[in-house]
């Protein structure tokens, strides 16, 4: 890591990996230079219009220039095989025979006019009629002073390219270009070294001096990365102009110099327009999805409005304006993006139309259970059956209700203990909700006796009507009530009703009931018939009032 005070240099590593992405840009270009090299030495075949039967145009090619496309078949040999035969009779020359005049004579083939080229007395290739470009509207007076052309300028080149000293000039260009090279890349690495130095130096302040999240220091970071990206290009151009200068200063490659200008020209070219297409559907997403935006702001205002009780709709509850806000807002952004879609530069691609595949698989083979759960909350939602802060008992276990979300719920214990419910479960089981009501009804609390036939039911009811009145936290309106459930064979079954003021409390506040109805109970001396039995006792089975407090129990202090 750098300091602030002082620079320390590069680690090796990372000067090893500065090394090999010089060697890669290199190769890059070479490779670009050799596709070239082997694209035009092998005589590429063109194009041509018509049957797929039908020969296809070859191009003869010598010292990498162009010489003449043969496009017609000559007693029976196509194309490519009468290229094949000149560069056979051409490799066969003598070194001898390079002086030799050049010449373009006319022939006649089956009543075909054509054009012989002589080197001497020796028969190079010819061309026919059918070897012009009728498109073009190129006649073969006109293709065979062209070719005549070319051959002279690749005889000259020939000439140029076993000439010593000029061998020796372009060796020397070469090498110096090399130099020049190597020099612009020691300076760009060092410049980048000062300037990932600065960058690490200034990010590690930032880190030091700030303990959350500083947004500088973020940038410092993009800085970095920005820093080695810019290296990059600036090595594949350098790489670029050194391929280029290389190729120019040799004669027989000065083809392939021209020829890598003209790709990159046309690449270049390429970009541009494919940016400029491009602009107007850009221009076309942009405004669809601003649009989108608006609508999506102008909903989530409506449904702000219904939440917070400013606007009343018989179709629209307050508990499900988060889950319908959500769904709408989804829907308004999906029409929004298939609307925009096609209008993406390369939407109609196949690498695009292989993602949307992709997408779709993933959704249909990984989706199924994730969708039965979503489908699930959306009833949970719009049943209103509960909301975050309730208290609830589902399958046996109760607790207060901390998340709702698309796919589970989760829930605090009496215990503690949190939760984790998915949607499924819940729909396919009853929930009893104790704070549903709690707010316009009250909640509600009940507590189970069993009173023997020998104490009269009025004395039963006003003794469990006093513990009522006796517990902390029980509401005094609703007055407690209380129901005779069941005439069983040795005992009454008594329910008391009580309001409590809190759902969140109800364990606590009914353990607090069970204890006030047991010392209620026993300052009456009336027994409470539980655990079951069959034979009367000759006591009452009470606790006396003297015994409330046995150890280790302690009496409450008085105030």
């Amino acid at each position: 890591m750098s300091s602030p005070t002082a620079a320390s240099p590069l680690p090796a590593r990372r000067a090893a990996s500065l090394l090999s992405h010089l060697l890669l840009a290199l190769l890059l270009c070479l490779c670009a230079g050799l596709a070239l090299a082997l694209e035009a030495g092998a005589q590429r075949v063109e194009g041509a219009a018509g049957d797929k039967d039908a020969p296809q145009p070859a191009t003869l090619r010598l010292l990498n220039r162009d010489i003449v496309t043969l496009r017609a078949v000559i007693a029976g040999a196509t194309p490519q095989r009468r290229v094949d035969i000149a560069l056979e009779r051409i490799k066969a020359l003598p070194e001898s025979s390079m002086d030799l005049p050049l010449q373009a004579l006319p022939f006649e083939f089956q009543k075909t006019p054509g054009t012989q080229f002589m080197l001497g007395d020796t028969n190079l290739f010819s061309v026919v009629e059918g070897d012009a470009d009728s498109a073009r509207g190129e006649s073969l007076e006109s293709l065979s002073r062209q070719t005549l052309a070319r051959l002279e300028q690749a005889r000259k080149a020939w000439h140029a390219a076993n000439d010593r000293p000029l061998l020796l000039m372009g060796l020397l260009k070469a090498v110096a270009v090399t130099a020049g090279f190597a020099a612009l890349v020691a300076l760009a690495l060092a410049f980048y070294r000062r300037s990932l130095q600065r960058l690490e130096a200034l990010r590690d302040r930032m880190a030091a001096r700030q303990v959350g999240v500083d947004w500088r220091e973020l940038l410092a970071r993009l800085a970095i990365g920005t820093t080695q990206i810019i290296l990059w290009l600036v090595l594949l151009l350098f790489a670029y102009v050194w391929t280029r200068l290389a190729l120019a200063s040799f004669v027989a490659t000065q083809p392939l110099a021209h020829e890598l200008d003209g790709w990159l020209l046309d690449k270049l070219a390429w970009v541009a327009e494919g940016a400029l297409e491009g602009i107007p559907g850009l221009a076309t997403v942009l405004i669809v999805l601003l649009l989108t935006r608006a609508v999506a702001d102008v909903l989530g205002y409506f449904f702000n409005a219904v939440q917070q009780g400013r606007l009343q709709l018989p179709f629209l509850h307050q508990e499900t304006t988060t889950a319908t806000r959500r769904i709408v807002t989804l829907m308004v952004w999906g029409l929004g993006i298939a609307i925009a879609y096609p209008y993406l530069p390369g939407s109609s691609s196949e690498a695009f139309k292989g993602l949307s595949v992709l997408f779709g698989l993933m959704l249909t083979l990984g989706s199924s259970g994730v969708v039965n759960q979503a489908m699930s909350g959306l009833v949970l939602v719009y049943s209103r059956a509960l909301r975050k802060g309730d208290f609830i008992v589902v399958n046996g276990i109760e607790g207060v209700v901390t998340e709702v979300s698309s796919l589970a719920i989760k829930m605090i214990s009496i215990r503690n203990e949190e939760i984790t419910i998915p949607n499924a479960v819940l729909v396919a089981s009853p929930i009893h909700n104790y704070s549903k009501l709690s707010h316009t009804h009250g909640t509600l609390l009940t507590a189970k006796v069993t009173i023997g036939y020998d104490v009269p039911w009025r004395q039963v009811h006003a003794m469990l009507e006093e513990a009522a009145q006796r517990t902390p936290r029980v509401l005094k309106s609703p007055a407690p009530y209380v129901y005779q459930r069941a005439l069983s064979d040795f005992y009454v079954e008594y329910e008391l009703f009580v309001g409590i003021d809190g759902a969140m409390q109800r364990v606590p506040i009914q353990s607090a009931l069970h204890a006030t109805i047991q010392d209620v109970f026993n300052e009456h001396g009336v027994q409470i018939m539980s655990p079951h039995f069959l034979g009367q006792p000759s006591q009452a089975v009470v606790v006396p009032k003297s015994d409330w407090y046995k150890a280790p129990a302690r009496p409450p202090e008085s105030s």
